[in-house]
């Protein structure tokens, strides 16, 4: 990927809003330039997507767990991100090397809304969990730098 391109992508992480016309500035490009670099880049799929950064406490989510899943019996098909799916939820799922399988990012409203969760990842998905609860978050979804 092109430098400027990067620098485009880097942009946008910082604010997805920002206009061709800012991007423009801030990379040296026309507008019209700009709006033609970050179709391409829309296009072949480096933006994927644009949303909003979302205070989970005030939305009534303001407790984040990592669950750690491995299959309770080995042999059975690696199909758990299908049986997990429908769970809104979990908000991120992650294939890891180590002992667990996937690693599932969720947030709740409460432990008891947590405890609830594990019951039924451990029933959709017949694995075995292991949980991790985040006390503060110092930092995430940073953008990348050039």
């Amino acid at each position: 990927m092109e430098e400027i391109d990067r620098k485009i992508v880097a942009l946008l992480m910082q604010d997805g809003r920002m206009s061709y016309t800012d991007l423009g500035k801030a990379t040296g490009l026309s507008t019209s330039a700009v709006h033609q670099r970050v179709r391409r880049l829309e296009e072949r799929g480096v933006i994927r997507g644009y949303s909003a950064v979302v205070d989970h406490e005030a939305v009534g989510f303001p407790l984040t767990a990592f669950i750690s899943i491995k299959p309770i019996d080995p042999s059975q098909p690696d199909d758990s991100p299908d049986r997990l799916a429908g769970i809104p939820e979990i908000e991120a799922c992650y294939s890891v090397a180590g002992e667990e399988n996937y690693i599932l990012k969720v947030r709740v409203a409460r432990p008891l809304d947590l405890e609830d969760l594990l019951a039924r990842i451990r029933s959709s998905a017949n694995v075995s969990t292991r949980t991790t609860i985040v006390l503060s978050t110092a930092y995430e979804n940073r953008p990348m730098t050039g």
